[in-house]
Order: structure tokens, then C-alpha cells, then sequence
């Protein structure tokens, strides 16, 4: 069992850590963003120098760290992704009325040096790597590759589950070639080839345990992430949210502290965990009226203040609540209308 239970567990705690690592940097201030960079670089080539120095290595050992070191190479190319450091030569949404071949150029142009990216980081993956016998790290790499890529294409031709909550607000732009539709053509066919692709690797894995532990062990993170991949490519049609995976990696987010996302984007409601209302939330639901009548009046010069952006749908509510030693007073104001971009 340890053969198979080991590098599944190491799989799916790097997998979902290295993602939450990267949405938590993704969200702070923009100023953070060169130094979150400049971090990662370092990584990358240490990472690419890891996956040369270990390529010849075929103990068990040596498929963990070609592995890790596959991994932290493709973090590399999501994190300027997501930071809007290596995007395309596109950045707007496309025009109103753009369809067809058009908007599939338009798609590309707006992800064109990511891909570039992704392209030359394979190849030094595979350079590093080349003729030696420890394939693990650019395994890793281009099953990575290759399911982001069905995931990008079965988002473009459309998707009910468009996963918007994950895309940083400076690439709002991108939900412009996001489309919702219950289904398209290509994703039974992108999900029923990885799955067999899986299971057949899945049964190598278990014929090499006995005879070749280390191909037994990259296998089993290969066939890990694969059926990660697919997991991901079904949550793209159910009627669920991930955010919950990867709450603590949000929490760096401006619409994490204003929405809950435990309830899709609903507002708090300003439920406390016991489920009661707050005394301010039953005030406000009554009205701005009710809520002065509650507090007492409006001190010149608030010794305090907390402010709750409250976002539903199409409309943005600000509530600011001003205290001091001995009063306090509740003022509701309506704040422009926000209306969030659709695909």
C-alpha cells in the first residue's frame, strides 16, 4: 500500500497547497506582485536545475523530487498568468456581436504569450531531462499541459460551472470568451479519453510495484493528477463550487472579505455561526428608517468605524456603522450599481 498511498497523499496535499499558495499571492495588493515574481523565477530554475541533476536518478527518491520539481515549473507559468505578467497581445473582452472563428482568434490572442510560455517551458523540461532515464518531471509537465489545455477549450465553447471566482479581477477581461451552456461536444470525448488514459496507466502502476518502485511511484502521481484533472473537468458541469477547497488561499481577495462564498457570492446575511441574525442585519432589513430608530443619534466624530460592502447580483450595498463609548448609529447608504461582466 505504500507503494500507491504515499504518492497519492503527496500529490493531493501539493497539488491543492500549491494552488492555494498561488490564488493567496494572486490576491494581495499589486505592488506584492514582482516580489511574488521575482520569488517564483528563483524556484523555476531551481526547479529546472532539480530535474537534470535527478534524471538519472531511479530510486523512489528520484521520481518525488523530478516530480516536485515538474510541478513548481508549471506553477511558474500559472502565477504570471495570473498576475497578468504573460497574457497576450489582447487585453479587452471581445466586441459585442463577435462569434465564430473571429472570437476564437480573439480568445487566442488574449492567452497567446501564456501559451508561448507553456510551450518553452516544455521544452527545457524535456532538454533537462533528455535521454535520461527519470521521465517523472516532464510526465508531470505535459499531462499538466494537456488537461489545462481541454480545460481552457471546454470553458471557451461553454460550460454551466464557469469557475469565474478563481479569476483575479485585472483579467476580468477573460470572462469576455467564457461561455454557459449545459454541454459541448468536446467534453465527453476530452473525458472519456483521460479516463481511460488513466485507468490503463493505473493498471502499469500496479504491475511495476513489485519489480520497479520507482516507475511504479511516477505513475501513481502521473495517474494522481490525471484523475485530479478529470475531477476538475467534471466540477465544469455540476451544479457545486471548489471555493470551499481553497478558502484560505481566497481570504487574500477583496470579494472574499465582502461575499461569503460558502453560499456562491450571497451575501453574509450577517449570520453568526450559530445561525442567528446580528441586531444591525434585522435593522437594515427593515430599512435605513427602522435602523436610526434602533441606534441612537449620529455622533459628530465616530470614534470607530466598520464598513461591510454587501454585493448581490447586479447591486452593490454599503453599510457603514459608526460607534463610540455610548452610541451608536446605523447609516445605510445605496452604492453605485455594480454590474460584473458575463461571458
Amino acid at each position: 500500500m505504500t507503494h500507491y498511498g504515499i504518492p497519492i497523499l503527496y500529490t493531493l496535499f501539493v497539488w491543492w497547497f500549491s494552488t492555494g499558495v498561488i490564488l493567496f499571492l494572486d490576491g494581495l495588493p499589486r505592488k506584492t506582485f514582482p516580489y511574488s515574481i521575482a520569488a517564483a523565477a528563483v524556484l523555476y530554475c531551481l526547479a529546472l536545475w532539480g530535474i537534470a541533476a535527478s534524471s538519472h536518478d531511479m530510486t523512489v527518491f528520484g521520481a518525488y523530487c523530478t516530480f516536485t520539481c515538474g510541478l513548481i515549473v508549471w506553477g511558474f507559468n500559472e502565477i504570471t498568468f495570473l498576475m497578468g505578467y504573460v497574457t497576450g497581445p489582447r487585453t479587452t473582452a471581445c466586441p459585442p456581436g463577435c462569434k465564430g472563428w473571429r472570437h476564437f482568434v480573439h480568445a487566442v490572442e488574449a492567452i497567446l504569450y501564456h501559451e508561448i510560455g507553456i510551450i518553452v517551458s516544455a521544452v527545457l523540461v524535456a532538454a533537462a531531462s533528455w535521454g535520461e532515464p527519470n521521465q517523472v518531471g516532464t510526465w508531470t509537465f505535459m499531462i499538466l499541459w494537456l488537461m489545462r489545455l481541454s480545460t481552457k477549450l471546454n470553458i471557451f465553447l461553454g460550460v454551466p460551472n464557469l469557475t469565474e471566482e478563481f479569476l483575479p479581477d485585472h483579467l476580468a477581461y477573460m470572462k469576455g470568451y467564457f461561455r454557459k451552456r449545459p454541454m459541448n461536444w468536446l467534453f465527453p470525448f476530452t473525458v472519456t479519453a483521460s479516463t481511460v488514459i488513466a485507468t490503463v496507466l493505473a493498471v502499469q502502476a500496479s504491475q511495476l510495484a513489485a519489480t520497479d518502485p520507482h516507475q511504479a511511484a511516477g505513475l501513481t502521481f502521473v495517474v494522481t493528477l490525471m484523475v485530479l484533472a478529470i475531477l476538475e473537468h467534471w466540477f465544469l458541469v455540476m451544479p457545486m463550487s471548489v471555493v470551499p477547497l481553497w478558502r484560505w488561499g481566497l481570504k487574500s481577495r477583496e470579494w472574499f472579505r465582502r461575499l461569503d462564498p460558502r453560499r456562491n457570492g450571497s451575501r453574509r446575511a450577517g449570520r453568526r455561526a450559530g445561525g442567528r441574525p446580528r441586531a444591525d442585519d434585522v435593522a437594515m432589513a427593515a430599512g435605513p428608517e427602522a435602523a436610526l430608530r434602533e441606534g441612537a443619534a449620529a455622533p459628530a466624530e465616530p470614534a470607530r468605524r466598520a464598513r461591510r460592502v454587501v454585493r448581490t447580483g447586479a447591486t452593490t450595498l454599503t453599510v457603514t456603522l459608526d460607534r463610540t463609548p455610548d452610541e451608536r448609529a446605523l447609516r445605510v447608504r445605496p452604492a453605485p450599481v455594480a454590474v460584473p461582466p458575463h461571458g
